[in-house]
């Protein structure tokens, strides 16, 4: 079988074009997809009288035994098959009477059978990673819920702001991970809309119906204008930009996770699952789980950056730079599974060391808590002027070389006469954490909340 263009072609392609052309070696991953919309259609095609009830049943019978052949990697590909589309319309036509195979593409082009084929596999592969990403957020607010009595630094400008709970940590991340949750269901949506029978670009000739088709194929609905249907790869630049937003905040999250693992931290230990070592230094342990996923967000953006510039400048309807939008879809996809199964892992596994976050708390963490004692205090000092005397206590430490909290009462009273014996209270780490009760704060049950509210937008209840 020629290629399925070649009628007006006197001269084959040259070697090299062809090479460039092909698409196969990697748009053969969508040949379920493929298939299955290849019955849709023809099953369709009956109400329009292109096909009889027998040459359907042909049909269908066939791409069966087509598909068992990419099932069982029995599939043998010719040079003529350029795509997905010909390979198996190709090999349809070598297991039932070629005539009838011939009838398959009638009021079809390839313009709307890839963009359905691609909708279709980009749909279920979201799917999946919404699984993927759904048990990360579960590990992470598993983990919350158990140790939410550790207390830690807290830090701005990565250095030593205010104590918070690990707790808190957890799910400061995990609610930006939830807000990707909630934009990846938005995008499945969008992507799951269905362009077959729009031909090549100005609609199908022989009054398809293809809201049929659409509900054959799992879509909740079809493309309603064909020209845009045909050259429209929004849902893929989408999915990179999605996932452009997802690896920056696994990157961000790496990124903490690294520090924290450091030796100069220690605040956790890494699994050794997730763990190397190096060729010359028997004592390292590196977090290069941590590392690949922080190093793999540049490659998310890159692939995004790609898809972006090749389809900014075209004209309407299909131009064959679309099919550059492919090869980026898929590595993404790949990239985004094993990223966030990485990160799945990674939090499951690893060891919190309570006892080196305690450590790592410093009493000058708690100079806010100076000035909130006076604010509250029955002096009501503004916090403003509260600053400026905690201040005041920071630097009197620095001066006596010790930490805040070993400064005697009587040295406070000597910064402000309004300090009463109670001020004391203020060097506990715990009283401090507990003090933000504020909803969204680091206070206990403040966190209790948030990991509440996260299990409600887990089981599909939303904020």
């Amino acid at each position: 079988m020629a290629q399925l263009w070649g009628g007006r072609f006197t001269d084959g392609p040259d070697p090299l074009m062809q090479k460039y052309n092909d698409s196969l070696p990697f748009d053969k991953v969508l040949w379920k997809q493929d298939i299955a919309g290849s019955i849709a259609y023809a099953r369709a095609n009956i109400k329009t009288g292109i096909l009889t009830d027998n040459e359907f049943a042909e049909i269908e019978k066939g791409f069966k035994t087509v598909a068992k052949e990419w099932e069982d990697g029995t599939f043998n590909a010719k040079a003529t098959d350029e795509d997905i589309h010909t390979a198996n319309e190709r090999r349809l036509s070598e297991v039932i009477d070629k005539q009838v195979a011939f009838k398959l593409h009638t009021g079809r082009s390839r313009n709307d059978q890839v963009a359905t084929d691609l909708r279709m596999w980009l749909r279920d592969e979201l799917q999946t990673l919404e699984t993927h990403l759904m048990n990360f957020l579960k590990a992470t607010v598993s983990r919350a819920e158990k140790e939410v009595d550790y207390i830690m630094p807290g830090y701005t400008h990565l250095q030593k702001a205010q104590p918070v709970r690990w707790s808190h940590w957890m799910l400061s991340h995990a609610f930006a991970f939830s807000q990707d949750l909630e934009r990846l269901r938005e995008i499945r949506a969008r992507v799951n809309r269905c362009p077959m029978g729009c031909g090549a670009l100005s609609g199908n000739a022989f009054g398809i119906d293809r809201e049929a088709i659409a509900k054959e194929l799992g879509f909740e609905g079809i493309t309603y204008n064909s020209m845009n249907s045909v050259g429209d790869r929004d849902f893929i630049l989408e999915a990179l930009q999605w996932g452009s937003m997802f690896m920056t905040h696994i990157s961000r999250w790496a990124e903490d996770l690294i520090i924290y693992s450091s030796l100069e931290f220690g605040y956790v230990q890494l699994s050794d699952a997730y763990s190397t070592g190096s060729s010359l230094m028997p004592q390292k342990k590196n977090a290069d789980s941590l590392e690949l996923l922080r190093g793999k967000s540049g490659r998310v953006f890159g692939l995004m950056c790609g898809v972006n510039m090749s389809i900014k400048g075209l004209p309407t309807t299909y131009n064959k730079d679309l099919q550059e939008s492919v090869e980026p879809m898929l590595s993404l996809l790949t990239t985004l599974t094993d990223s966030t199964l990485i990160a799945t892992g990674v939090i499951s596994t690893l060891t919190p060391q309570p006892s080196a976050m305690l450590a790592a708390l410093a009493p000058d963490m708690l100079a806010t808590e100076l000035a909130d004692y006076l604010v509250r205090s029955s002096h009501r000092v503004p916090f403003r002027e509260a600053h400026h005397i905690s201040g005041r206590v920071v630097a009197l430490a620095e001066k006596e070389g010790v930490g805040m909290d070993k400064l005697r009462f009587e040295q406070l009273k000597g910064v402000d006469e309004r300090f009463g014996e109670d001020v004391m209270e203020c060097w506990d780490y715990e009283r401090a954490v507990e003090m933000k009760s504020a909803k969204g704060g680091t206070g206990r049950e403040g966190v209790k909340e948030q990991i509440e509210v996260l299990k409600g937008i887990l089981k599909g209840d939303g904020e």
